[in-house]
């Protein structure tokens, strides 16, 4: 069946920007600096065949616009847009390829890869130089326009305060595509995360917040579908309004409402990946799909001096442009509808240090950090950012400015090396488990601003780093080429599985220790999906191209498995229950006085022998044990109706030593005895009990966390482990 012909065309507005449908027909608004011609294409139902090309004779300030009185919502579209092919001076426009519409809210039909996607002839003596004149629509995605109505009822943002976040990094896809309580058309998709298996299990451990890695609509790589593979963690985004459908079951935008009005129902946050720093259109050798053809020049970075080439600081062949306020206008277009009209909590950015590049360095106060900050909308979540990008100067962490958080990777690779045992980091140690105030206090930032990941989408899962001493990455075809190197991983004693029972031992302690140490750390705790039930990708530390079994969570557990989500369980109910664990403010480490005129510590670090560390014994090399008293009762902060807050005070111990060290007990108050409530020695860190009295012992095991938490009784006595 056709679509009948549109017959009335009106000038329509500049603004919005995209397909707009207003209730009575759709506003058509298409940003081009350089263009000489833009035609709209319209496209029958089922996206093969063009119906009609109608030319946008309006342009108000670079934007070219119509309005259709007689077009409807489930219209397919696409653009082509006329003027110079001439690489050299930053033009690529070629009216021979398709288009998609930057503000598409709908992006339907698979990529079907050819050489007509290419805005340049495939085996050209001139290269890119020569224009090729082969039409791309056939094998081209379609926009959709879109009816924006949904009862969004009674739903509200759960405002998770960032001290009390509990962050599960997860892909939609791979999450629930082995779910045995999902009914199979809804695994691997947006409604397939709001099923009851699936909230049970989020909260069951306590997760306030997930963060779904990228779910803009993205594009799989021509060498990866040559090879019979995919983009599977999806950071190749085409369109920065419409969600991916590959994660929907009925192809319609409003499942993505659905399922963050379940989460939210059930006090979930839910947090973005985004990809605002390049896109799927790559080098100058890439395809010509949106962006480069509607205007090359403004949309991307190009090289000064040789625009024919591309700034690159992604690694991933292009740099969107936030210099030109057009391209730095649809990123915060973006953030905002995904805040008001999707309802999402926050934004995690991707190689967020190059969104802030003015010229060539990265300015933490450049104009992309100025307009978040001011925004009324935007300033008011949560602000994520990956703090690093590929270019000079790029790594940035701890440098990113107030109301941002900060994945934390000089945490992850501290507490990977100490549990490894590494010597000469536990003064490291010491300021990774505290909320790296080294890295956040100078501008005013909490320990909330960091991040405390051990393990991510990136890398080796859990599993993995304590199976591993080298990544495996042969199945992703790049001859074991790809992915890090540099894992701070240890296997224990042997590489991947094995059947030894000591050596499957040691590694389910390893972690236990890891994990016991992320949940007790002051920051905000991410932990990666599938690595509370020791989830595996066979040594492959870079799976981003592999949508099978080893990226999918098995949702098939053992004994084992189970006990370590068990485990994971009660750390986070822990965390989540004693505000010394996730305090609002960095530690003073000097007396604080309570209201009865005493004063103690809010912290303090001991030795084995029990005395507190002095300045140059942070800097042993042969250290690998120490100990911290978290005092609750002077935590000196006050909760949302100005009470001052109170907690039990607790010891940890570590022990990244092979050997057992006996840890002498502090001695605080009459009648001081310590209760042990954690021991990652013991089998899943649950079977532990006993009350050891101040001044007495704990028998550290080797490789060994423990927490203690003080309590006084008439008649203190001590029992052995």
């Amino acid at each position: 069946m056709s679509a009948p012909l549109i017959t009335s065309i009106w000038p329509g507005s500049p603004y919005p920007r995209g397909a707009t449908w207003d209730g009575e027909g759709v506003n058509f608004a298409l940003f081009s600096e350089h263009a000489e011609k833009v035609e709209l294409c319209l496209f029958d139902p089922s996206g093969q065949n063009e119906i009609q090309r109608i030319q946008l004779r309006e342009q108000t300030d670079l934007v070219w616009h119509c309005y259709l009185p007689e077009a409807r919502p489930g219209l397919l579209y696409g653009y082509r847009v006329h003027g110079p092919y001439d690489p050299q001076c930053g033009h690529r426009f070629n009216p021979h390829k398709l288009l998609i519409d930057p503000y598409a809210k709908d992006i339907v039909g698979p990529l079907d890869w050819s050489d007509a996607h290419f805005g340049y002839h495939h085996g050209h003596p001139a290269g890119d130089l020569a224009p090729d004149c082969r039409d791309s629509a056939s094998g081209m995605p379609k926009c959709r326009v879109t009816d924006p109505a949904f009862s969004w009822g009674g739903d509200r943002a759960p405002n998770i305060p960032w001290h009390e976040m509990v962050i599960y990094e997860l892909h939609v896809g791979g999450f629930t595509k082995n779910h045995p309580e999902i009914p199979p058309a809804l695994r691997g998709t947006f409604a397939g995360l709001c099923t009851a298996p699936v909230i049970e299990h989020l909260k069951r451990l306590g997760i306030t917040s997930v963060e779904l890695m990228p779910i803009h609509a993205f594009i799989d790589d021509r060498y990866l579908v040559d090879q019979g593979r995919r983009n599977f963690w999806g950071y190749n985004s085409i369109a920065y309004f419409a969600p991916d459908q590959r994660y929907s079951t009925n192809g319609s935008t409003k499942e993505f409402k659905i399922m963050v009005k379940t989460l939210h129902s059930a006090g979930i946050e839910v947090i973005l990946d985004v990809v605002y720093n390049h896109t799927a259109e790559g080098n100058h050798h890439g395809p010509t799909l949106s962006f480069r053809g509607i205007d090359n020049a403004a949309y991307y970075r190009l090289a000064p001096g040789n625009l024919r080439h591309y700034t690159d600081y992604t690694g991933c062949g292009n740099t969107l442009n936030l210099q030109h306020p057009c391209v730095l206008q649809l990123i915060m277009d973006s953030l905002r509808y995904w805040v008001q009209e999707m309802h999402v909590d926050g934004f995690r950015f991707d190689l967020a240090s190059a969104l802030a590049r003015e010229l060539h360095e990265v300015d933490r106060l450049g104009a992309f950090f100025d307009i978040l900050h001011q925004d009324p909308v935007l300033s008011q979540v949560k602000l994520i950012a990956e703090p690093w990008d590929l270019g000079e100067g790029g790594y940035q962490v701890g440098n990113f400015p107030v109301g941002w958080a900060e994945w934390n990777d000089r945490y992850r690779d501290c507490m990977r090396a100490y549990w490894r045992g590494d010597g000469g980091l536990i003064g490291e140690f010491a300021r990774r488990l505290t909320g790296s105030s080294d890295l956040y206090a100078h501008n005013g930032r909490r320990p909330h601003a960091s991040i405390n990941y051990v393990t991510a989408h990136d890398g080796f899962t859990l599993h993995d780093l304590v199976s591993y001493n080298h990544k495996h990455n042969h199945a992703n075809g790049e001859n074991n080429r790809d992915g890090s190197d540099r894992n701070l991983s240890w296997n224990c004693g042997v590489e991947g599985a094995s059947d030894d029972p000591e050596i499957n031992a040691l590694r389910a302690r390893q972690k236990r220790n890891l994990l016991a140490t992320l949940f007790l750390s002051q920051g905000v705790p991410m932990l990666l999906a599938g690595d509370e039930m020791g989830r595996t990708q066979q040594g492959n530390n870079n799976a981003y191209c592999q949508d099978n079994q080893v990226s999918w969570v098995n949702w098939s557990l053992t004994d084992a498995d189970r006990e370590l989500q068990d485990f994971v369980a009660r750390l986070i109910h822990l965390r989540r229950a004693h505000p010394v664990f996730h305090r609002r403010n960095f530690f003073q480490g000097k007396p604080i006085h309570g209201n009865d005129g005493s004063s103690i510590k809010d912290i303090h670090w001991i030795k084995p022998d029990g005395n507190e560390m002095s300045e140059h014994e942070w800097e042993h090399d042969f250290a690998r044990s120490l100990g911290v008293h978290l005092s609750g009762e002077s935590l000196g902060e006050v909760d949302q109706r100005g009470r001052a807050v109170r907690d039990d005070n607790f010891i940890l111990l570590f022990n990244a030593h092979h050997e057992r060290i006996d840890f002498r007990l502090p001695t605080l108050g009459e009648n001081c005895v310590w209760q042990a409530l954690l021991d990652t020695h013991y089998h899943a860190g649950l079977h532990v009990d006993g009350n050891f009295a101040g001044g007495g012992t704990y028998p550290l095991q080797g490789r060994t966390l423990a927490l203690m938490r003080q309590h006084n009784v008439a008649a203190p006595t001590e029992s052995t482990a």
